[in-house]
């Protein structure tokens, strides 16, 4: 199939996800036909860097050749067998180094198979363990301008207007509370303080406060520091109220450390991953949390039991490629080998500076971003255009552009993806 009949086949049937569609009659939608390493090809020989990661799961960029080979020899084994009732060992052993690298203060891992899947399960645990223990708790607790996904119970703890307007009728009961605008000390605090005062008059009838660490992604990247987590963890400890950390987007390196709370030292009850976990080879998220609220579901009457299922929970072949992501990290130093690209990253943000119409720079690892001042009507729209003229793929969040490339990238391909975002800025 070529090119043109790829591309109107897909128009007449396929409806994609976070798209105005009539948008493609303007704007041509691109087959794909190889992606490797950082670089995406279409069928006429274009090359763009994907800039972010496509949706931020290709953390170790296309085509690993470690991960392709554990996903081909766990397929003549099986694929796939419902964990209901049977257990496999890429499953057990993923759960095994999910929990050491949390050195156990999360104990138990329940899998399910995309991101807002694992929101949806940390809700309902929370909700449930208080429950089990003979309290209704009706009330959650989540951050201005954050967003945890789209399913209803994920849409319900996030506030992005423009995913979340539509359906308020339909959500849970959540109440929000300001975010820190920035990462200093001032707007750490005073996001604390009203999240304090919050609990304090909800006290007892709130289950979880629900957060991104370090960075709220679609929440037009922004970003705080790591003291505000640590002010976190003491509320929710001094109000009895769980802690939820989605580490969805942020986990598997992409603030510079495994996952984002380790820069805060501190733990979760609640932890929910996916995307980077299998390299953005297959659909898999897991939803991990402490023994004690575990212990709560442990009983001989069935209705105390956690009554969720995912079909594909488990996935053999998703596992495969998890534990092959994790022995990357591990035998590659992955971690330790980011910091000279982060510095990178810190250099050339640097330089646009002199645009005027650059505003509120701002990075947390691999993760950067900043706004274009313009006058655009749809400047996400414009500058994507315009960068996929010179060679990269990004998809700006409205006028915020912002970059998480493969954590694979070299210096000479960052190059590349700033040379491009800079004559792309130029145009609009």
């Amino acid at each position: 199939m070529d090119f043109n009949t790829l591309a109107k086949d897909d128009l007449s049937l396929v409806w994609h996800p976070c798209m105005q569609m009539k948008d493609f009659e303007k704007t041509p939608i691109i087959p794909i036909k190889k992606a490797c390493g950082v670089f995406l090809f279409d069928f006429n020989g274009n090359s763009y860097i994907d800039g972010i990661s496509s949706w931020w799961v290709n953390n170790l960029g296309h085509s690993n050749e470690k991960i392709n080979n554990a996903v081909k020899a766990q397929l003549d084994n099986f694929a796939h067998v419902m964990t209901a009732n049977f257990t496999h060992r890429p499953m057990v052993e993923l759960a095994k180094k999910l929990v050491k690298k949390c050195n156990g203060a999360l104990s138990r891992v329940f899998f399910a198979d995309n991101g807002s899947s694992a929101i949806e399960a940390a809700l309902k645990l929370s909700f449930q363990y208080f429950k089990n223990i003979g309290q209704t708790r009706e009330l959650f607790v989540a951050f201005e301008n954050s967003y945890h996904g789209e399913t209803l119970g994920a849409l319900s703890v996030g506030d992005v207007a423009l995913y979340k307007k539509t359906y308020e009728e339909l959500l849970l009961k959540t109440v929000i509370t300001p975010s820190p605008k920035d990462k200093s000390s001032e707007e750490s605090e005073r996001a604390a303080n009203e999240l304090d005062k919050t609990l304090a008059r909800l006290e007892g009838r709130v289950c979880a406060v629900i957060i991104e660490p370090l960075v709220q992604c679609a929440g037009y990247m922004r970003m705080h520091s790591p003291s505000f987590l640590t002010k976190l963890r003491e509320i929710c400890d001094k109000h009895g109220v769980h802690l939820i950390l989605d580490e969805i987007a942020v986990g598997f390196g992409r603030t510079g450390t495994f996952f984002a709370h380790e820069q805060a030292g501190i733990r979760a009850d609640i932890m929910c991953l996916s995307k980077g976990i299998t390299g953005g080879y297959m659909p898999l998220s897991v939803t991990m949390c402490s023994e004690e609220i575990y212990s709560a579901f442990y009983d001989e009457k069935v209705e105390k039991a956690f009554l969720h299922s995912h079909s594909y929970s488990g996935n053999a072949l998703a596992c495969a490629a998890a534990n092959a992501v994790m022995d990357i990290f591990e035998q590659e130093d992955i971690i330790q080998n980011l910091q000279p690209k982060i510095g990178k990253i810190t250099k050339r943000l640097s330089e646009l500076k002199e645009n005027a119409k650059i505003k509120n720079i701002r990075q947390t690892g691999m993760i950067a971003a900043f706004e274009v001042d313009t006058t655009l009507e749809r400047p996400s729209l414009e500058i994507f255009k315009e960068g996929l003229k010179h060679g990269i793929f990004i998809r700006p969040l409205g006028n915020t552009v912002y970059i998480m490339p493969p954590l694979t990238i070299n210096n000479d391909e960052i190059d590349k993806l700033f040379d491009g975002i800079k004559k792309s800025i130029m145009k609009v």
